[in-house]
């Protein structure tokens, strides 16, 4: 069996650090790693209109920005396939075909959606494409072959969802055309969900608790500095609470032992130093000051290749109308594949029967 990755984004904004350690990490070193056959990475736009559809030029503007930050982190043209969901029309029929495989209630009791419904607060307003957002990212896994899709861990349920209809369908139509995808997370499991600056439970754009990719150095120090730790930790003195402090759960997903070779010698790892602010003795200033050298290592690179690629904006949409084409020729074919497995390829079999 080949290894097809499929992954991707929402253009709603430009990406974070938690979109970095949560899955763009991982992603570049997928592709550097070279143990697949093809790898497509999508701006899901059309899904990003199911919450957003009346404001189409959030989603419109933020097609390059998202391309920005996937070039400037790693990502390689030469060795992936980037492309815009809605060049795809085929992704839409698989969509529409899906949605008769699946239950009204089992789209309600998926964890990630239930989630994501409470927080933009829509009630009983729930725009129907929202909800239909597992069947979508379905069509969008399957039209490609893809067997492994690398996601942060909030998605789990959306593959989980993603096997189901698999199943479903390959049962019905007594076929093994469709791979049940595999998801890959961050093994660092702070990484997995990284909290916002604000000790929230998740970074997000729309909560407005993040450090982004192409934030510039003050801002990056700014909101350090104001993370969230421990309000018991008045004095240095004070023994500190490591658990639900931002700035070690950061350090927890960022640190490596060179950070601390280079920027904060007297401690040999992160463990002795999270015993020394147990015990009392260590100021919030230090660790954040240790933190913001470590974000801005890694962010000094990605946010200079950034600002160079934003020179030629022309160029990055170059490379995902390519890549759209590229991709819309696959769909074409594997819808093909799914309609013959249903058998509703009339055409060819009209032709067979003559």
């Amino acid at each position: 069996m080949k290894n097809i990755i499929l992954t991707g984004d929402r253009p709603t904004g430009q990406l974070h650090i938690g979109h970095f350690i949560g899955s763009l990490k991982n992603r570049v070193l997928l592709q550097n790693k070279g143990d697949y056959d093809k790898m497509y990475i999508m701006i899901a736009d059309a899904q990003a209109l199911t919450d957003n559809f009346d404001n189409v030029d959030k989603v419109k503007d933020n097609i390059l920005q998202v391309m920005l930050d996937y070039l400037a982190v790693g990502l390689d043209p030469e060795k992936v396939v980037f492309f815009i969901q809605s060049e795809i029309p085929e992704l839409t029929e698989f969509t529409f075909f899906y949605m008769n495989l699946v239950t009204f209630a089992r789209l309600q009791r998926n964890p990630t959606v239930k989630a994501e419904i409470s927080q933009k607060k829509f009630n009983k307003n729930i725009p129907m494409g929202f909800l239909c957002y597992p069947i979508s990212q379905t069509a969008d896994i399957t039209a490609f072959n893809a067997n492994i899709v690398p996601v942060g861990v909030d998605q789990l349920p959306m593959i989980e969802q993603a096997r189901e209809i698999c199943r479903t369908f390959n049962n019905i139509y007594k076929t093994d055309l469709l791979i049940e995808p595999q998801a890959v997370i961050p093994e660092n499991k702070v990484a997995q969900r990284l909290p916002g600056l604000d000790g929230a439970e998740k970074m997000s754009k729309s909560l407005g608790n993040c450090i982004f990719l192409a934030d510039e150095p003050e801002v990056v120090k700014q909101k350090i500095f104001s993370m969230y730790t421990d309000p018991n930790h008045i004095k240095i003195s004070d023994p500190g609470q490591t658990r639900g402090n931002v700035v070690f759960a950061y350090l927890d997903a960022f640190s490596e032992k060179e950070h601390f070779e280079r920027y904060l010698p007297e401690y040999k790892n992160l463990e002795e130093l999270k015993a020394h602010y147990k015990k009392g003795g260590l100021g919030d200033v230090k660790i954040k000051t240790f933190l913001n050298n470590i974000l801005q290592e890694i962010l000094k690179p990605i946010r200079e290749k950034r600002k160079t690629l934003e020179k030629n904006p022309a160029r990055v949409f170059e490379i995902l109308f390519k890549g759209s084409d590229e991709a819309k020729k696959d769909a074409e074919q594997n819808i093909l594949k799914l309609k013959q497995a249903m058998g509703i390829d009339y055409r060819n079999n009209l032709k067979n029967k003559n």
